[in-house]
């Protein structure tokens, strides 16, 4: 398994199983999952890739793959094989998010190890719980003189090192997905979370948000004990 790549493309892709699947003989099941474990451990060896289990959490998703490779035709490639299996035929796709990493131009340094700076790759899965959603600034954010941004965000970036047991992993839509950035944070406090999102609520960037959902809880597992929640 890769532990990075020089050029980061980034997906988020979250499943949902059809009811039709649990209505399957214990043993059809039992076989459509090693079938498809099989298929999704293989690719370990070419991308950067963690399950995350959302069931319960979620009505409308039941797991994502984290997926973080040097091509996006890997993510599809990988997809294609996932589709032919059995319990591919089941599974349908509700959302699926594509990014970059690359350097902010709003972080020069954090006062945490770990936590997000000047790096323009994504180190993931460091933590049991993720938090993951679309975001949008709107365009009049663009239209400010970067030195008015850059004030405003070395607000943000300070609430920020306040939760240092969060980990925030931003990755860029710009052209590529309906969306500008994916953000997820990573964390194995999700109290310490909803704090955070509380506190930077009250700061002045957050007024130029236009969106920044739907928002995913999801928590790390293998891919066996990720199926396994399947039913």
């Amino acid at each position: 398994m890769p532990t990075s790549v020089q050029e980061q493309y980034v997906n988020f892709a979250f499943y949902k199983v059809d009811l039709a699947w649990r209505r399957l003989p214990k043993e059809e099941r039992e076989t459509s999952k090693k079938e498809f474990s099989a298929a999704v451990e293989q690719w370990r060896e070419r991308m950067l890739l963690i399950p995350y289990s959302t069931v319960g959490l979620r009505p409308d998703t039941d797991f994502m793959l984290w997926r973080i490779g040097d091509s996006l035709r890997l993510f599809q490639e990988m997809s294609r094989q996932m589709n032919g299996t059995v319990l591919g035929a089941y599974l349908t796709t509700p959302y699926s998010f594509v990014a970059m990493a690359r350097r902010s131009i709003y972080v020069t340094k954090h006062l945490h190890p770990g936590q997000e700076g000047r790096r323009s790759t994504i180190i993931p899965g460091e933590h049991q719980y993720l938090f993951v959603y679309p975001f949008v600034k709107q365009r009049d954010w663009y239209l400010l003189p970067l030195d008015r941004r850059q004030e405003m965000m070395n607000v943000h970036i300070k609430v920020g090192h306040k939760f240092p047991s969060v980990k925030l992993n931003t990755t860029y839509s710009f052209g590529l997905d309906d969306q500008e950035f994916v953000v997820a944070f990573e964390s194995d406090q999700p109290a310490d979370f909803v704090e955070l999102i509380m506190a930077l609520r009250e700061t002045e960037a957050s007024r130029f948000t236009l969106r920044d959902t739907p928002i995913f809880t999801c928590i790390q597992k293998t891919i066996h004990e990720t199926l396994d929640d399947l039913g």
